[in-house]
C-alpha cells in the first residue's frame, strides 16, 4: 500500500540513496542493487543493524534489541534459509519459560525462532559483506544525513559533516518516522502526516555479566534460554551466553523492559535503569537466592523501539521518488521489517509482491 496512486517505476542504472542500515534498509538496497540500481546506504552508526546491533563489552557480547526472531512468510523463510547456510542464523532459544516471583512455568507457543550467530549482528553484517561487492553499491557509515534537497537532476542529501551526496533519482528512508520527519518535512506532505500518524514507543534494555553460572532454580532446566515476565519493569530476559557461538563467554544476561515502565522512565539515567531492571530479575528467583558476583551492569535506552501500533502499510511513497519502509509501518516483529524493504524494492523495481 501507498500514499501516492502512482509510484515511478525505476530502471537501471538509476541512483538511489538508502537512508538507515536496519534491518528494512538493507532488504531494499539489497534487492535493488541486485537489479542494477547504483545504491548507496547511509547510516549514523559505526555499521549496520539498527535495532538488531549487539554490543560488545570486554568480558561479552550481548544483544539489546531484537534478541530472536520468528518466520511466517514463505519469502522470509528463504532469505533466513541462506543465513543459516552462510553460518550467520541458527535455531534459538529452545527452552524458553514464562515466570513470576512465585514459579516459572515451560512456554511454548509451537514457534520456531532464530538467532543471530554468533551474535544477532551477525545477520546484518552478513548482509552488507554480501551487497558491497556488487556493482553500483556503496556504503557510508557514521554519516548522518540531516537534510535534503531537491534540485532538477534529482534530490542532494547533506550530511552532519557538511558533505553533499547525490544527486540520486530516489531516497528511501527507513529511519524511525520522528527521525525521518525530520528529513521530508519539508518536501512530501503525505509522507510527513503519515510519520506523525505513527508514534513510537520506547524501551529500556539492560545487561548484567556474572563472574559465575546464575544458581538453579526448582523445576526449570539449569541451561533455560529466555524467561518472560510480569513484572511491572522486566519483560524478558535472556542469557546471551546460551546463544549459538557464545557458549564460552561469561553468563551474559539482557533484560528487556515492559514497555508502559520505560515509557514512565524514558528519561531515567541509564545507570538507575539498570539497577532497576537487575532488581526486578533479581525477583523472579526464590527468596534468599544469591545471585553470582556482578562483573558488569548497564542499560541502552532505545528511544524509537517500535511502533505504538501495528501498521496499516508495508511501505509509502511519493511520485517525487522519496519512500519510507521500515517494522514502524508493517509490524515490529523483524520479518515485518525485511519484509517492508523487500516489498517496497520490488514496487520500485515495477513487481508485484
Amino acid at each position: 500500500m501507498a500514499v501516492s496512486s502512482s509510484l515511478p517505476t525505476l530502471s537501471a542504472p538509476c541512483s538511489v540513496a538508502v537512508i538507515g542500515a536496519g534491518m528494512s534498509g538493507l532488504a531494499c538496497a539489497y534487492e535493488l542493487t541486485k537489479e542494477g540500481m547504483n545504491t548507496s546506504l547511509f547510516d549514523k552508526a559505526r555499521g549496520p543493524g539498527g535495532r538488531m546491533s549487539s554490543k560488545r563489552r570486554p568480558q561479552a557480547t550481548l544483544d539489546l534489541g531484537a534478541q530472536a526472531f520468528t518466520v511466517r512468510d514463505p519469502r522470509f523463510a528463504k532469505a533466513v534459509k541462506e543465513w543459516q547456510l552462510a553460518g550467520c542464523a541458527a535455531l534459538w532459544p529452545t527452552h524458553r519459560y514464562q515466570a513470576s516471583s512465585s514459579s516459572w512455568q515451560t512456554h511454548n507457543d509451537d514457534q520456531l525462532r532464530y538467532t543471530g550467530a554468533p551474535r544477532m549482528s551477525a545477520i546484518t553484517r552478513h548482509i552488507t559483506e554480501t551487497l558491497s561487492p556488487l556493482p553500483g553499491a556503496s556504503m557510508a557509515f557514521e554519516t548522518p544525513i540531516v537534510a535534503l534537497t531537491k534540485e532538477e537532476d534529482g534530490w542532494l542529501l547533506a550530511d552532519q559533516h557538511g558533505a553533499t551526496h547525490g544527486p540520486f533519482a530516489a531516497v528511501v528512508v527507513s529511519a524511525p518516522p520522528p527521525q525521518a520527519y525530520t528529513l521530508i518535512a519539508d518536501w512530501d506532505d503525505a509522507l510527513s502526516a503519515a510519520c506523525q500518524a505513527a508514534p513510537q514507543r520506547g524501551c529500556w534494555a539492560g545487561w548484567a555479566i556474572f563472574a559465575q553460572p546464575l544458581p538453579p532454580i526448582e523445576g526449570v532446566v539449569p541451561n533455560w534460554h529466555s524467561v518472560e515476565t510480569d513484572h511491572a519493569a522486566l519483560r524478558l530476559a535472556t542469557r546471551n551466553s546460551s546463544k549459538p557461538g557464545r557458549e564460552q563467554q561469561p553468563e551474559s544476561i539482557s533484560l528487556l523492559a515492559q514497555l508502559e515502565w520505560s515509557d514512565t522512565h524514558i528519561e531515567l539515567a541509564s545507570d538507575d535503569a539498570a539497577q532497576q531492571l537487575l532488581a526486578a530479575f533479581t525477583s523472579l528467583f526464590p527468596e534468599g537466592t544469591a545471585l553470582p558476583e556482578l562483573i558488569d551492569l548497564g542499560a541502552h535506552r532505545w528511544r524509537y523501539a517500535q511502533p505504538a501500533s501495528a501498521g496499516q502499510q508495508s511501505y509509502l511513497y511519493s511520485e517525487q521518488g522519496l519512500a519510507l519502509c521500515g517494522d514502524s509501518f508493517r509490524g515490529s516483529r523483524v520479518e515485518d521489517a525485511w519484509l517492508s524493504g523487500y516489498e517496497l524494492a520490488q514496487a520500485l523495481l515495477g513487481r508485484s509482491v
